[in-house]
């Protein structure tokens, strides 16, 4: 899966958890998901879980904790698909 389609499906899965999900229309790689889309820690924690499950992968806690932005996201998950 190429950069944008994994992009394309972080956004449908941050929509679940976004206090206002019209914000993820103009959402970039550099869209912060704490900061910018207002997702508490713990709802990180769903989202995390939420793409180890779409994707098929197993996110580690030190990985976990270098998600800040939405392209931090799409990076680990493109470098665990190969």
């Amino acid at each position: 899966m190429d950069e944008q389609g994994i992009f394309s499906k972080m956004v449908e899965i941050l929509r679940a958890y976004t206090k206002d999900p019209s914000i993820l229309d103009k959402a970039t790689m550099e869209t912060h998901i704490l900061n910018d889309l207002k997702v508490n820690s713990a709802r990180l924690v769903d989202v995390i879980i939420k793409c180890e499950d779409v994707f098929g992968i197993t996110i580690e806690d030190e990985e976990a904790d270098k998600i800040g932005t939405i392209g931090e996201a799409v990076a680990i998950i493109k470098n665990k698909l190969g």
